[in-house]
């Protein structure tokens, strides 16, 4: 599945990141905890160059705990700092203002040194459609500054939000990479609704979802669903999901297309459980395939 989305507006946002960098002091890069590999656009780091940055790890509560803690160990062991937070019900916000004000002391330090009048930090936060920066944005500044909607894409245009009396935020729209040519890296950003319903094959998305599960989480996929046994084939599941919801047409055969909607509605609301789709195990595989190419 090779995908190629980039809308105009996704080209106009990397121009407005590079013209607008030199105003802020710190940024914030927004990954999901369910996919950290997945979630991150490759373009970032060289985009922001030296400037100091946090990784927040949005909808951590929809994550898998132990792979959370492993992720953070590798981020520190890389050098970046990550923090867990929830965008919707506020969980981790402290920590990351102070993780934010943390990263922006040496230069505030300038700042008085040089006799200057301290102004708030400019935060830039950065990240893939529907990774949940406008509700961070919202929860952060105790109002609703932020458009926001569960539609990939919804922010438009530049916005400075003063959050608090030391602390100014430059919002950009969710941004991804022109091509997206690893296979693995596509199926999680649909999974995730990162990528519009829409321009996809659900169906035969949710059996590509059935299959990951059933080779991380089958016990998942059991106790949700109340099946006896995982098969091999992801059809098969789908099947016997719809036998169990009663998801039929007429003349008593399968609705593959219900069966696609229950399945991914209910592992993106977390109602699966706990789930984590990539591992840092798997990032160092990958790095293993570079090296030998």
């Amino acid at each position: 599945m090779i995908i190629n989305w980039y809308p105009g507006h996704m080209k106009k946002t990397k121009e407005l990141i590079q013209s607008n960098l030199k105003l802020v002091d710190v940024v914030v890069e927004l990954l999901d905890a369910r996919i950290p590999i997945s979630s991150k656009n490759p373009d970032i780091d060289n985009l922001i160059g030296n400037k100091p940055k946090i990784i927040a790890m949005n909808k951590s509560d929809l994550s898998d705990t132990r792979l959370l803690k492993e992720w953070a160990s590798y981020f520190e062991h890389h050098s970046a700092k990550s923090i867990p937070i929830n965008s919707i019900t506020g969980e981790g916000m402290n920590n990351l203002i102070e993780a934010i004000k943390y990263a922006a002391k040496d230069k505030i330090e300038a700042m008085k040194n040089k006799g200057r009048k301290i102004r708030p930090v400019r935060v830039m936060i950065v990240g893939i459609p529907n990774v949940g920066k406008s509700s961070l944005i919202n929860k952060l500044s105790g109002k609703k500054s932020a458009k926001t909607g569960n539609k990939p894409g919804v922010t438009r245009g530049k916005q400075w939000i003063r959050l608090r009396k030391d602390l100014e935020l430059f919002d950009t729209p969710g941004i991804l990479w022109p091509k997206i040519d690893d296979v693995r890296v596509g199926l999680n950003l649909a999974f995730t609704g990162a990528i519009r319903d829409e321009i996809l094959d659900i169906d035969e998305l949710c059996m590509k979802l059935i299959e990951a599960l059933s080779k991380r989480y089958p016990d998942r996929l059991m106790e949700r669903y109340k099946l006896e046994e995982i098969d091999e084939d992801p059809v098969v599941i789908m099947e016997k999901i719809g036998e169990k919801r009663g998801c039929k047409r007429s003349g008593g055969f399968i609705d593959y297309s219900k069966v696609s909607k229950i399945v991914l509605d209910e592992f993106r609301k977390g109602t699966l459980g706990r789930i984590t789709l990539e591992s840092p195990e798997d990032l160092n595989l990958k790095e293993d395939e570079m090296d030998k190419l």
